[in-house]
């Protein structure tokens, strides 16, 4: 009976301490995807730096190489054919690739050839590149208010993966683009979304919003857009 009793003890104090450690256990992957964000931005200001102000085309391909270059990872191949990976157009070459993995992103990447996941870039304001109804990466003094202008943020779509980031609605940078709820981001961190701005800091965000260009049935549960405009997007 003393034993059935102390055995009752345990588990009652298992149940509660549980969801405890659980929340603690998000917690800390949540201020570990906020440094991972930061450790980004901190990337994209020497970028600026090295480039003339200008941020990373978020991709393009070299015809002649067949190397594919996007802000994250640059994907080619040695002299036995085989898929080579290394950080890509943000970290000049160098850098450490595993930096853009969110902790608490659990699905797969999109590509076997593109090992890391879970964080994107501001594609239709920032980045744009190859296939861009603007091609040419915009320059730090085009933004206006650095301090709300995403740059990074926790990637994720229906499919998973995602390194695009979209605004929700046209904009001159991606007017012609369809499937702006492939570019969203995920709230998987307790509710919240984590985002890097310009102005080098990181912060969570609660507020979801699925209404978009290409309809609010589109995007994924868990997933959706920092803000119901282009106002956390766009440059000014």
């Amino acid at each position: 009976m003393e034993l059935l009793v102390v055995l009752a003890v345990i588990a009652a104090l298992a149940a509660l301490m549980l969801p405890a450690l659980a929340g603690a256990k998000g917690r800390g992957r949540r201020v570990q995807c906020l440094n991972n964000l930061r450790q980004l931005g901190l990337a994209a200001e020497v970028y600026l730096l090295d480039q003339a102000a200008s941020y990373p085309p978020a991709q393009y391909l070299d015809l002649v190489t067949g190397r594919a270059y996007a802000w994250d990872l640059t994907v080619g191949y040695n002299a036995q054919h085989q898929v080579v990976v290394t950080p890509g157009i943000l970290w000049e070459g160098l850098g450490s690739a595993q930096i853009q993995q969110c902790p608490a992103f659990a699905g797969s990447a999109n590509y076997a050839d593109n090992p890391y996941t879970g964080y994107n870039y501001n594609t239709s304001f920032l980045g744009h590149g190859q296939g861009e109804d603007i091609e040419t990466p915009a320059v730090a003094a085009e933004v206006r208010h650095p301090a709300r202008t995403a740059i990074f943020g926790d990637g994720q779509y229906g499919a998973g993966a995602d390194k695009f980031m979209r605004a929700p609605w046209p904009n001159p940078g991606d007017a012609g683009f369809v499937g702006r709820w492939g570019g969203t981001q995920g709230f998987r961190h307790q509710g919240r979304s984590n985002t890097a701005f310009c102005d080098g800091h990181a912060e969570p965000l609660d507020a979801v919003f699925t209404d978009n260009a290409d309809g609010a049935a589109n995007v994924a549960r868990g997933t959706g857009f920092l803000s119901a405009d282009n106002s956390l997007y766009q440059l000014d």
